[in-house]
């Protein structure tokens, strides 16, 4: 199952960025690869290095795992729970990124601005991607329960809220204005009812 493992992170990781990037750029003439921006001062700045800290995390977690330098044998059933959440949290990753169509980005320049999409999924969250990627690495972590794998969670649920919370909410309340707290106020942020924010209040810090 550490080898399963492996090869799903790998896949995911092509498919999701690298693919995925490939098709914005025929379809927009742009990868929408923005990056990290800011210093060390911004929070966002963190958010951003911490994604990166939780992709690398969560492929050294199942490599480790192969080679016998870290231990992960749970139970069977533990392992075919972790196999179904991982495979169906990268399916809805995919899934919302090309919901997003145009849109989609990895990274905020507070210069451009995009369409907000409200269909779909995004009509119950605002933020489906993330809640996905958060859903798979937790799958990943039940298929190979090393402390590197729980780093990579951790890691990546520490950067999800610092970048919705700091970076991405901010920018959609300036570029969208009342269309976005309206939206905000009828979506949940990560799930179903959950983070709505009131049309009338500044997003929270």
């Amino acid at each position: 199952m550490t080898v399963a493992a492996l090869v799903l992170y790998v896949i995911a990781l092509v498919v999701l960025f690298g693919v995925r990037s490939w098709v914005q750029l025929r379809r927009t003439g742009s990868t929408c690869l923005v990056g990290i921006s800011g210093s060390p001062a911004d929070a966002g700045w963190w958010g951003g290095v911490l994604f990166a800290v939780a992709m690398v995390l969560g492929l050294v977690g199942p490599l480790l795992a192969v080679a016998d330098v870290v231990t992960a044998d749970p139970p069977l059933g533990v392992r075919a729970a972790g196999l179904l959440l991982a495979l169906g949290g990268f399916a809805a990753t995919l899934a919302a990124q090309t919901g997003m169509g145009a849109s989609w980005r990895i990274g905020v320049d507070p210069a451009e601005r995009t369409d907000l999409v409200t269909g779909g999924v995004f009509a119950h969250v605002r933020n489906p991607i993330f809640t996905a990627m958060v859903a798979a690495q937790a799958g990943v972590v039940l298929m190979v329960p090393t402390w590197i794998s729980v780093l990579a969670l951790v890691a990546l649920v520490a950067a999800v809220q610092l970048q919705v919370r700091v970076v991405e909410e901010p920018y959609l309340r300036s570029a969208h204005g009342r269309a976005y707290a309206t939206y905000a106020s009828q979506a949940g942020r990560f799930v179903p009812g959950i983070g709505r924010l009131s049309a009338t209040q500044e997003v929270p810090r």
